[in-house]
């Protein structure tokens, strides 16, 4: 295969791979309704856990994260095997932002879907798992203390390429983490309106 052939094929396949509808089939499947006409109206595992159940919210959850995780570790390693004439942190960014925009823009789904939290979560556990660490208990620490999942992912977002940068990674693996990361705070545009007017829904897990 020839490298710009690989090149185009790894990119097609993260983004189909990203486009994998997971909310939408459990929620059709288990309740017989559209996910995006229901709840927030979010293609995402929050809305799942809302309309669907707790059960279906955390497999969708795990699904979307592996999405992002499988393209940017397997699927990246085996096309960039044959000899894509790209920086390697490059290349696995680039797969990271592709299957981000997959998830959120899914040909499945006439190119709308989730806000890509999940999924980023999965790449970034590829691209700078030591980084996730810090990420995750200030994810944890604002949803405690708010039990606003909006609130608490963008907060988590915005500080992904901040530890990134921290803990000196390479400037495109801090690049695409930032890319990627701003187009999931952009996705949250609706939740932060909602923030500021104290009209966004909490979610409590243990009720």
């Amino acid at each position: 295969m020839v490298p710009y052939l690989a090149l185009i094929l790894s990119v097609v396949s993260a983004y189909l791979i990203g486009s994998f509808p997971t909310s939408f089939i459990f929620a059709k499947v288990l309740k017989g309704v559209d996910i995006r006409q229901v709840g927030s109206g979010n293609a995402g595992a929050t809305n799942v856990v809302r309309t669907v159940g707790k059960i279906p919210g955390l497999i969708t959850l795990i699904i979307d994260i592996l999405k992002g995780f499988l393209v940017v570790t397997l699927v990246a390693d085996f096309f960039y095997s044959f000899n894509i004439d790209l920086d390697y942190n490059f290349y696995r960014g680039l797969m990271a932002l592709t299957v981000v925009c997959g998830h959120i823009w899914s040909v499945f789904l006439k190119f709308k879907g989730g806000k890509g939290v999940a999924t980023t979560i999965g790449v970034g556990a590829a691209l700078a798992w030591p980084v996730l660490l810090p990420v995750i208990g200030i994810w944890v620490l604002i949803f405690a203390m708010t039990s606003y999942v909006s609130l608490a992912s963008i907060i988590a977002l915005i500080s992904f390429p901040i530890f990134a940068a921290i803990f000196k990674y390479p400037f495109y693996t801090v690049l695409f983490s930032s890319i990627v990361c701003l187009i999931s705070i952009y996705k949250h545009k609706d939740n932060m309106r909602r923030l500021l007017k104290g009209e966004e829904s909490k979610t409590k897990i243990f009720r």
